[in-house]
């Protein structure tokens, strides 16, 4: 019997280990994918932080570096510049990326630092217990938000990729969802062309992908996922935020 879908080569054998409805697991796939793909699993080296993200050093088949929560993109512009010839990818939460790490990823897209970070924003903080974050959203309700997030005194939801792409340091940023097959497989090419920056050598690359987080949302998957395009998708400006010239050609 012919086989017409198997596992991708770039995750290990290791079941995820997710909560229902999760889409963590859709995610990790479509970078294996590419990494696969684009034949690069034995020259990339994965950065994993704190929190759901940091699993992802047991799923993937490629080298990976364990950071301390929000310094993912330290560790990897480290690696990068020890190791010029490897492709390096931070995998990050929003928890991560857009509140403690917020200052290593402006500097770094300021800088041009020539890694590619995946941003997975589910607008909470999701193994610490459903908290609050940045990119939670105005009136959200959270484990320390009961009565719904107030931004008088919490702040506006944090859109990252927005705020990266207006830095000359960055060459290609994009927002897309996974909470459909077509926004799937458009997630699967911001992705892919991510990675193909890096190989170019071009500059910083970021691709933030809305996600759901059922168990903190208190909602089952199904309803996770018309929550996220009826609450998300409005706030958070979605498509190419910005592809330079060199990137266009790739």
């Amino acid at each position: 019997m012919e086989k017409v879908f198997a596992r991708s080569k770039g995750l290990t054998d290791v079941p995820f280990s997710f909560c229902p409805g999760c889409t963590h697991g859709i995610i990790m796939r479509l970078i294996a994918e590419v990494l696969e793909e684009l034949d690069i699993i034995e020259d990339t080296i994965g950065i994993s932080p704190v929190g759901c993200a940091g699993f992802s050093q047991d799923f993937f088949s490629c080298d990976f570096i364990g950071a301390a929560h929000g310094r993912a993109q330290a560790v990897g512009i480290g690696a990068k510049r020890a190791l010029p010839d490897k492709i390096v990818f931070t995998y990050q939460g929003d928890g991560d990326i857009a509140a403690i790490g917020t200052q290593h990823a402006i500097h770094a897209a300021a800088r041009g630092e020539k890694i590619t970070s995946i941003m997975v924003n589910n607008a909470i903080f999701g193994m610490t217990g459903g908290q609050m974050a940045p990119t939670s959203l105005e009136g959200m309700k959270t484990v320390t938000s009961p009565y719904g997030k107030d931004v008088s005194t919490t702040g506006y939801p944090i859109d990252m990729p927005t705020l990266v792409a207006n830095l000359p340091g960055a060459v290609y940023v994009a927002s897309v969802s996974v909470d459909s097959p077509k926004n799937i497989a458009q997630a699967k090419k911001a992705i892919k062309k991510a990675f193909k920056v890096q190989q170019a050598g071009l500059g910083f690359s970021l691709v933030s992908l809305l996600s759901t987080c059922p168990t903190n949302w208190n909602m089952s998957p199904s309803d996770s996922l018309k929550w996220l395009r009826e609450n998300m998708m409005p706030v958070y400006k979605m498509g190419e935020l910005k592809v330079t010239e060199e990137v266009e050609s790739l």
